[in-house]
């Protein structure tokens, strides 16, 4: 953020509050210091001029070195020893952090190795861990919707209170504010990302004159454009089948049936939100009171018919596609007009080499629905306000966390905490956001759209792109991630009876069904009524 008169003068009252003439002077040097360095980093390499590289993260990781510096002396983690369990989706994350990392390595003496995971790899190498008691990792890289898992179980060591300052918790949006990064009122994440589903369209496709001639030859009353319902994008989905834009086949909607180890449950959630969250009922996926099911009431059942009467008019063999597929080899490559996903479609259109589509993207919220079920009554409702939207903020983002395994030596706590702290710093965290690295927009001062424009991004797509994040994070409908115990094993399971859903060999409500008689046996195996504490927690009530 520029400094500008209004911060200058709220800096000279902060001043003049503690009575320290010279404080003004120390004040305007710092924030013009930072604000220097957020330039400095988001010109590393700079929007536009080609996909980051490890040399350039650890650029950026070395110009962010500065808070470490001010809490750790050179070379006063000699000889410990760390290791880091995390992903390595399409090269990032673990990658990245490598990158980040190295000057903080060679300023502190210590070292870390590195235990990389694919995503549909990661629940299950992370649950073989707390089941056999063999956490084999200082520092996780982990969402929220595992604190159940880990920080429930005492797997996790607490935040210490110069962490907080350091990464200058506060700076938080609110939705990712405790008790998201907490448990039984304890705070251990060190939040690196924000994460919702936002609405991912192509813009020359809805602007395109011949299919907007076409459209309405065909019949449809409405104008040719955006959908802003799943009405609306199942009608487009199936015409769009067969016609061409810029001599390429058009596709409308890309769904990602094929299982992804939990994670790909999302997308289902994205297309059933909509339809299953009523403005009334802060629940979705179960029964507030009961942790009956909802996977197999009529809403959760008309997202998955969707799904089944869509695959037709995508592309050939999108039942093999997982959102890997859909969102880097299909949409970006520019197969398919519309996609869920998170931010990261959003950064690497414009900031990475593997993009063609960065100038012709834009960005919404989810699409709604024209009527909405009622868990407690039955019936489905059209609202007075019209569609009903529901943001899906599906895994509440990524974070870091340091294990309790090193609470009993103090250096390696000091010092995973440190290597924590760094990789959730203000500054590194803004480049992050800004490039290709996996992680949203997760900070208030994300937010300051002039960084972004001074970076190279265009102010229509950057204004977008970030307000679509604003409006799920801030929306008072949005659907919210149940933080439980076992939750992906909820999600697995239910991955693995979609896959014979969208086979055929089993129908929609059939397949729900199983799905959620599987579910009840899950939540009687964890215990029930702490699962209905800990899921009321999650929603707030």
């Amino acid at each position: 953020m520029q400094p500008n008169r209004r911060t200058v003068l709220k800096g000279a009252a902060s001043a003049a509050a503690l009575g320290t003439s010279g404080a003004l002077g120390t004040f305007s040097e710092l924030a013009l210091a930072q604000a220097n360095l957020r330039a400095q980093i988001t010109q590393i390499p700079g929007v536009g001029k080609g996909a980051p590289t490890d040399a350039d993260w650890q650029k950026v990781g070395e110009l962010c070195l500065g808070p470490t510096k001010a809490s750790i002396k050179e070379g006063e983690f000699k000889g410990v020893e760390l290791s880091f369990m995390g992903l390595n989706n399409q090269n990032l994350h673990n990658l990245l952090f490598r990158g980040f990392l190295k000057p903080w390595e060679a300023y502190t003496g210590a070292k870390i190795s590195w235990i990389d995971l694919a995503q549909a790899d990661y629940n299950p190498r992370l649950q073989q861990a707390i089941a056999t008691g063999t956490v084999d990792f200082d520092i996780l890289e982990m969402g929220a919707p595992f604190e159940g898992d880990v920080c429930g179980k005492g797997l996790a060591s607490e935040m210490p209170d110069w962490v907080k300052k350091q990464i200058d918790i506060d700076d938080y949006v609110d939705y990712l504010k405790p008790p998201v990064g907490t448990w039984n009122g304890k705070t251990y994440r060190v939040t690196i990302d924000g994460d919702c589903h936002n609405f991912n369209y192509r813009t020359d496709v809805f602007s395109d004159p011949a299919l907007a001639k076409a459209w309405k030859d065909a019949g449809n009353a409405s104008e040719w454009g955006v959908p802003k319902t799943w009405q609306q994008v199942q009608a487009v989905t199936k015409f769009l089948k067969g016609k061409k834009i810029k001599n390429q086949n058009a596709f409308g909607y890309l769904d990602a049936p094929k299982p992804w180890g939990g994670f790909g449950f999302y997308f289902l959630g994205s297309r059933a939100s909509a339809y299953a969250k009523h403005p009334d009922d802060k629940a979705w996926l179960f029964d507030i009171d009961t942790m009956k099911p909802r996977i197999n009431n009529p809403a959760w059942v008309r997202a998955i018919q969707d799904v089944i009467d869509a695959l037709p008019f995508e592309p050939a063999d999108q039942l093999n596609a997982d959102p890997n597929t859909t969102g880097f080899q299909q949409f970006l490559a520019g197969i398919g007009s519309m996609i869920p996903w998170w931010g990261d479609i959003g950064q690497v259109a414009k900031a990475s080499d593997t993009s063609v589509i960065g100038d012709i993207v834009g960005f919404d919220i989810l699409p709604g629905s024209d009527d909405v079920y009622n868990s407690k009554t039955g019936q489905w409702d059209k609202l007075a306000s019209g569609p009903n939207h529901a943001p899906n903020c599906a895994y509440l983002g990524w974070g870091v966390y340091v294990m309790a395994r090193v609470n009993g030596d103090e250096k390696k706590h000091k010092a995973a905490w440190s290597a924590a702290a760094h990789l959730g710093g203000k500054d590194l965290s803004l480049w992050m956001v800004m490039y290709p690295s996996g992680f949203q927009a997760h900070r208030a001062s994300h937010f300051q759209y002039d960084e972004w424009v001074a970076a190279g991004y265009d102010k229509k797509y950057i204004t977008s792109y970030l307000n679509s994040q604003l409006a799920s994070y801030n929306h008072p409908n949005r659907a919210v991630e149940p933080r439980i115990p076992g939750i992906f094993q909820y999600y697995s399971i239910a991955e693995d009876e979609l896959t014979k859903i969208f086979a055929g060999k089993v129908d929609a409500q059939t397949g729900a069904n199983n799905i959620a008689a599987a579910w009840e046996k899950l939540t009687d195996q964890i215990g029930r009524e702490r699962q209905i504490g800990l899921y009321k927690a999650s929603l707030g009530v």
